[in-house]
C-alpha cells in the first residue's frame, strides 16, 4: 500500500445525462490535481446541466472531520474572473446609449486627461491598451479600497507606453479605471450597478462589494501546490525562466503591475471583500458565474439575453493580441474579456470569458450555447490557465462540442 493517501471527496450536486465526464474530471481534480474545495457549473442553451461542489469550505482547513464542508451556496473570491463580470457593465451601458466606447476617457472623467492621457479611449481601458498597468507609487491596502486614492493616482499617472499602440495586462489598475469610469458615466458605483442590473434580476449569488450579511457564506483562500505532469492537463505548470525572472524582479513591469497594491492585501479580510474592486475582488458561486454568462449569450428562464448581437460581437472581437507587456505571454483580448488562445484556452475558438489568477474561470461559447463557471479555494501558481479548470473545460467540450 502506498504511503501517500489519495484524496477521497464526497462530491455533491447533479449532472444531466451525457455530462458525467465533467463529474469524473471534477473528482479527479481532488484526487490528482491538489483541489481542496471547489464548485463547477455549466449551462447549455440557458439550462443548467452541471452543478457540482465538494471538499472543504476553507482552503486552509485541515482534512479532518471537523472541517466545514463546501455547501451548495458556498461562494469564493474569484480574483480576475471578476474582470469579465465587470466588463458587462460598460458594454451594456454602450448598448443602452449611455457610454461611447470610442470617446476619450476624459469626456467622462476630466481629471484623467493629465500626463499625456488625452487620447486614451474607453475601449483602450477595456482592452488593456491604456498603458496604465503600474503606478509610480503603489497604493497601500487601505488606499486600494477607499474608492478615492486609486482613481486619483491613475488620473495623475503617466502611461508606460503610448496608449493604443500596444497591450499589457492591467492586473490591479483595471479596478480603479473601470470603477471610476462607471461612476462618472452613471453616478452609480460599479458594485451597486452589478447588484441592481445583473445579480438581482438574474438571481445571482455574485457581488463586487460583499454585503456584511453574506460574509458567512464565503470560504477562505489558501495557496496550494500545482500538480506535476501528467495531471497538469497538458499545461506548463512552471513558467519559462524569462517570465519567472520578471516576476522576481521588483522593477519589472510584470512585478510592478501585480504590486500596484503593496503590501499584498489580505483577500480573506472582511474589509477587502466588502470593497468594490472589479479587477480582483469579486465573490461568486460557480453556479452564478455560469448563469451570468449564459444570460449574455441567450435567454435564461424566459428572460431575453443581455447582449444584443452587436454587443456580443464587441465582447469577442479581438482588440489586443500578441506578446503581452505585463504577462510576457501571447494574450488575446476583446472588450474586457479574454479570448480563447494558447495562454488562456476556453471552450472553443469563439469563446470569451476571464480566468482568475490561481484558479477561477468563467466563459461562454455562443456557437454551442455553453456557459461555464468554476471557483476554488486553493490558489495555485498560475495566472491565465489552471490545470483543474482546464480539465473541466475539456470534459465539457468533449460531451458538447462547439456548434452542438
Amino acid at each position: 500500500m502506498s504511503g501517500k493517501r489519495e484524496s477521497v471527496v464526497d462530491v455533491q450536486g447533479t449532472v444531466e445525462d451525457g455530462f458525467e465526464p465533467v463529474r469524473d474530471a471534477f473528482m479527479a481534480n481532488f484526487a490528482r490535481r491538489g483541489e481542496r474545495g471547489a464548485a463547477v457549473a455549466v449551462y447549455r442553451h440557458g439550462r443548467k446541466v452541471v452543478d457540482l461542489w465538494g471538499g472543504t469550505k476553507d482552503g486552509d482547513a485541515s482534512e479532518d472531520a471537523t472541517a466545514a464542508p463546501w455547501e451548495a451556496g458556498t461562494a469564493q473570491v474569484i480574483r480576475s474572473a471578476t474582470k469579465g463580470i465587470a466588463a458587462v457593465v460598460p458594454l451594456l451601458l454602450h448598448q443602452r446609449g449611455q457610454l461611447d466606447l470610442d470617446a476619450p476617457v476624459g469626456t467622462y472623467w476630466p481629471e484623467f486627461k493629465a500626463a499625456g492621457k488625452e487620447r486614451v479611449l474607453v475601449r483602450h481601458l477595456l482592452s488593456h491598451r491604456a498603458g496604465l498597468p503600474v503606478l509610480d507609487t503603489p497604493l497601500t491596502p487601505d488606499q486600494a479600497i477607499d474608492g478615492v486614492s486609486g482613481p486619483a493616482a491613475l488620473a495623475a499617472q503617466e502611461p508606460a507606453w503610448e496608449p493604443g499602440t500596444d497591450h499589457g495586462y492591467h492586473a490591479q489598475t483595471y479596478s480603479w479605471l473601470l470603477s471610476e469610469l462607471v461612476l462618472r458615466a452613471t453616478g452609480r458605483t460599479i458594485g451597486s450597478w452589478i447588484a441592481d442590473e445583473l445579480a438581482g434580476p438574474l438571481g445571482l449569488d455574485l457581488w463586487v462589494g460583499l454585503p456584511a450579511a453574506e460574509r458567512s457564506r464565503v470560504g477562505r483562500l489558501a495557496a496550494v501546490e500545482p500538480p506535476a505532469p501528467p495531471a497538469a492537463s497538458g499545461l506548463r505548470v512552471r513558467p519559462k525562466q524569462s517570465v519567472a525572472d520578471a516576476y522576481a524582479d521588483p522593477g519589472s513591469l510584470t512585478s510592478r503591475a501585480f504590486a500596484a497594491i503593496s503590501p499584498a492585501p489580505d483577500e480573506n479580510a472582511p474589509a477587502y471583500r466588502a470593497a468594490e474592486l472589479p479587477a480582483s475582488g469579486g465573490i461568486a458561486t460557480a453556479r452564478s458565474l455560469a448563469r451570468c454568462y449564459a444570460a449574455l449569450i441567450g435567454p435564461v428562464d424566459g428572460r431575453a439575453r443581455l447582449f444584443a448581437p452587436a454587443t456580443l460581437t464587441l465582447a469577442r472581437t479581438e482588440e489586443s493580441a500578441g506578446l503581452d507587456r505585463t504577462l510576457l505571454l501571447h494574450t488575446r483580448f476583446g472588450l474586457g474579456f479574454m479570448l480563447h488562445g494558447p495562454a488562456s484556452p476556453l471552450l472553443a475558438p469563439g469563446s470569451f470569458g476571464h480566468p482568475g489568477r490561481g484558479g477561477a474561470l468563467a466563459c461562454a461559447d455562443p456557437e454551442s450555447g455553453l456557459a461555464f463557471g468554476y471557483v476554488t479555494n486553493g490558489m495555485q501558481r498560475n495566472v491565465t490557465a489552471d490545470p483543474r479548470a482546464q480539465a473541466l473545460l475539456r470534459a465539457v467540450a468533449a460531451v458538447s462540442p462547439a456548434g452542438g
